[in-house]
């Protein structure tokens, strides 16, 4: 059994966050100045962060909606959510169908606030203040009991947020990975991505850069091969494991990385 974490309540403006670096990425107002200024420090080593942050969350919008248009999922469990912005999960979903049901989790305390400021008047939504590792307490959680019928496929995302927890044989993301799919059903899906790079010296400079910047909340920049093990007896949907931005791309006018030295990386799998 994992030890369980207390979480803070309390929002610290002096130590940047990934989601609130996220929100300014993506052209946020949630995020104070030293967000800001941990991405100018980043970007001067990965200036491509920017379009990624990018690529990334029109590849989460694109996923949903293909989920529930093509595939009809309903309900969509979102581990490590972020700060709302435009386009959220829920909106994506609920325009192919009013009926679809979404839980948020995010151990950001700014996240919660700003999530249940945001779905007061959506009763089929829910934001729950959880560590993404704490399986059980999700999905034992009583908003996602009465939003979550774990007898039907549910999609279950993990968008952009493995590289912010270490390995560990309990706790990493292979482990995450595994607990979850012993609790869904054959024909759920699981979107998984992370940054990820074969350059060593950029694997090594963003992980100790991440770790260093937010007080130890970060795992590491992985590989590709990482990412690959979790999709482990999974059907991947086409178009495989890919740079997020050409996982079914619905423009060409997408933004481009202004350069390669970290991608996001991964995909969809579906629970046989």
């Amino acid at each position: 059994m994992r030890t369980e974490k207390r979480l803070s309540t309390e929002i610290d403006a002096n130590v940047p966050t990934a989601a609130r670096m996220y929100d300014h990425y993506l052209g946020g107002k949630d995020n104070y100045a030293a967000d800001r200024a941990a991405c100018e420090e980043l970007d001067k080593v990965v200036p491509s962060t920017r379009a990624l942050a990018l690529n990334n969350r029109r590849f989460l919008q694109r996923v949903v909606k293909a989920l529930a248009a093509e595939y009809g999922i309903r309900q969509f469990l979102d581990h490590g959510s972020g700060l709302p912005t435009q386009d959220n999960v829920h909106q994506v979903a609920q325009a192919v169908d009013p009926e679809s049901r979404v839980i948020y989790v995010d151990n950001d305390p700014m996240v919660l606030v700003h999530g249940r400021a945001l779905l007061e008047q959506n009763e089929r939504t829910a934001v729950i203040h959880a560590d993404m590792r704490d399986t059980d307490g999700i999905f034992s959680h009583p908003d996602t009991q009465r939003l979550i019928d774990f007898s039907q496929p549910v999609a279950v995302l993990f968008n952009s947020v493995f590289h912010c927890i270490p390995d560990s044989e309990t706790d990493g993301p292979l482990a995450v990975v595994r607990r979850v799919t012993e609790r869904i059903v054959p024909g759920s899906y699981l979107v998984m991505c992370q940054l990820v790079s074969e350059d060593p010296e950029v694997r090594a400079f963003v992980t100790d850069f991440m770790d260093q910047t937010t007080q130890g909340h970060w795992g590491r920049v992985r590989q590709e091969k990482d990412v690959a093990e979790w999709f482990e007896g999974m059907d991947i949907l086409e178009p495989g494991l890919v740079e997020v931005s050409t996982w079914r791309p619905d423009s060409e006018l997408i933004p481009r990385q202004l350069t390669q030295e970290w991608i996001e990386f991964g995909g969809v799998g579906r629970l046989r």
